[in-house]
């Protein structure tokens, strides 16, 4: 399954290193089960969002280590991707950018086509990759547009994605400068969050401050982790979290034995992988070779077990176009 990753510090500007690099799960250590790509995401000091991106895993990437260890940002987002759409191309990483918001997002959502017929040329025209994610992205922009608030903006493209077209999984992360948006929806994929009352803070050092701190699983092991509810709709403004319930359930929910094998191993769960934890990378023995399609259509093998599902070859040397 895709991580995703948030943080909040209410203003003061800070590097997100601990929880990027240094942290028991951080996400570079969860990149060696996660290698087809990796971003990262902050707010320039003019407030305008900033990216950096590629298709390589987070721990072979020097580029993700030095802005982990240089950037300071008050809100970050950053994605380590297991690809289920889309070609291993940097326009298919993540976090994505449009109308000065960040956005990164992990599970399946199928009908693209009925996604994409919602949307305007214009509004199209922001999306330069291939996967639903960055669809979701623009259906989410666009309905901010229309209604002039974030929160409802999403809440309504949610809606709407929930009632026309079948959903596995929809987390997301949304942010503007200051502003973080979080969703669980609805329970297939976990998404955590650690409340700076719980704990949560922006590094490990003598001068961290207080954060808000949003992953797809526990971090670290302090105890003040707190697993989203299903359809829980977290707003962080500054340090203030506020939960809303807005969603119904799905109209059209697919289960994992409706996704295709690729899917289904993107969306392989850390249930199964806590033996992986202190070996990146080990995988079950029991090998396979699946398709996945670059940006001109041509397969791209990747390697990956049989029993659990989990990803293992990101980055095959079978490929050599040095996109991938």
């Amino acid at each position: 399954m895709c991580r995703l990753f948030g943080m909040s510090t209410g203003g003061p500007r800070v590097r997100a290193a601990h929880w990027l690099l240094d942290a028991p799960r951080s996400l570079r250590a969860q990149s060696h089960r996660m290698q087809h790509g990796a971003g990262l995401g902050w707010f320039s000091l003019g407030g305008e969002p900033v990216r950096d991106r590629a298709p390589l895993a987070a721990f072979e990437n020097a580029d993700f280590d030095l802005h982990a260890r240089n950037v300071p940002s008050h809100t970050f987002v950053s994605h380590v991707r297991d690809a289920s759409v889309g070609g291993l191309t940097v326009h298919n990483c993540h976090p994505f950018v449009m109308n000065d918001r960040l956005f990164a997002h992990n599970g399946v959502v199928k009908g693209l086509d009925t996604l994409k017929s919602w949307l305007t040329d214009v509004e199209r025209a922001h999306i330069s990759g291939e996967t639903d994610s960055e669809l979701v992205f623009a259906c989410v922009t666009a309905e901010i547009r229309r209604r002039g608030d974030t929160t409802a903006g999403i809440i309504e493209a949610v809606r709407r994605i929930a009632a026309e077209v079948p959903v596995f999984a929809l987390n997301l992360l949304v942010a503007e400068a200051g502003r973080l948006w979080a969703l669980r929806y609805p329970e297939s994929n976990e998404l955590w969050v650690l409340s700076h009352r719980q704990g949560g803070v922006s590094g490990a050092g003598e001068a961290d401050v207080p954060a808000v701190v949003v992953a797809s699983e526990p971090m670290d092991d302090q105890p003040g982790w707190r697993l989203l509810e299903p359809g829980e709709l977290l707003v962080v403004d500054g340090l203030a979290e506020t939960s809303l319930f807005p969603l119904d359930p799905l109209r059209y929910p697919l289960r994992r034995s409706d996704l295709s094998v690729r899917e289904a191993a993107s969306q392989a769960t850390a249930v199964g992988e806590a033996a992986d934890h202190g070996v990146p990378g080990s995988v079950s023995p029991a090998v396979t070779v699946m398709e996945l399609r670059g940006p001109e259509g041509e397969p791209v093998p990747v390697r990956a077990p049989l029993e659990p599902v989990v990803l293992r070859n990101g980055r095959p040397s079978a490929v050599g176009d040095t996109s991938v």
